[in-house]
């Protein structure tokens, strides 16, 4: 495993750094071109996550061992390399395709809540912050984040959605869900993260990593 690095010192074109590792979407043009690009990923030493379709494909960098989960700068070398080989193949990165969706829960008892989301979804601890997070094994399903609570909150959901975007791409995020019916809870934490709530007041934070 190479040297763990932080979002901040993964620089490299076409990528953005999300909650959960690095991505890119190379566009294509059929579903041919899509595989094309995948089988030129096996010559990697670094075996990302990726997503095929026929308009394009996903990819995703994390490092994640027994002991750590996040990004090295293996996944950054390899980041230039898929770069390149997307280049090669006459593909563009699109950045307005990129986003990863996380779910946090409010909590009162965050073990006991941990221990039956665990159960139900088949999830496991993430290993950099096994007391607060839980991933699926497999690498498909979405996140869970649990978030200490103080005191119960009848009045507001106790569960919620992070949608992690590129900083680029948040201003015309928020701007469609405010056209789209939903309200600005706070913008006190941005460029980091934005509340928003949808018409019955149910809450979403659009988020990035920019200034944290």
């Amino acid at each position: 495993m190479g040297d763990p690095i932080t979002p901040g010192e993964f620089t490299a074109p076409d990528w953005h750094v999300l909650g959960e590792g690095a991505c890119a979407f190379f566009r294509t043009d059929s579903f041919a071109d899509s595989a094309r690009l995948v089988q030129s990923l096996t010559t990697l030493p670094v075996h990302p996550d990726v997503d095929i379709r026929p308009d394009g494909v996903l990819v995703r960098l994390l490092t994640t061992t027994p002991e750590y989960c996040g990004l090295t700068t293996d996944d950054l070398d390899a980041a230039h390399r898929i770069s390149a080989l997307a280049t090669g193949l006459g593909l563009l990165s699109d950045h307005s395709r990129v986003q990863t969706v996380q779910v946090t829960i409010d909590a009162l008892d965050i073990p006991a809540l941990m221990r039956f989301w665990a159960a139900v979804l088949d999830y496991v601890p993430r290993p950099d912050n096994p007391d607060e997070d839980l991933i699926d094994p497999r690498g498909r399903g979405t996140s869970l984040w649990f978030q200490q609570m103080d005191a119960p909150r009848p009045q507001r959901n106790r569960l919620h959605f992070d949608v992690w975007v590129p900083f680029s791409q948040a201003p015309q995020r928020i701007q469609a869900a405010l056209d789209a019916g939903g309200h600005l809870v706070t913008d006190e934490h941005a460029p980091s993260w934005w509340v928003l709530a949808d018409p019955e007041g149910n809450e979403v934070c659009i988020a990035t990593v920019e200034g944290r």
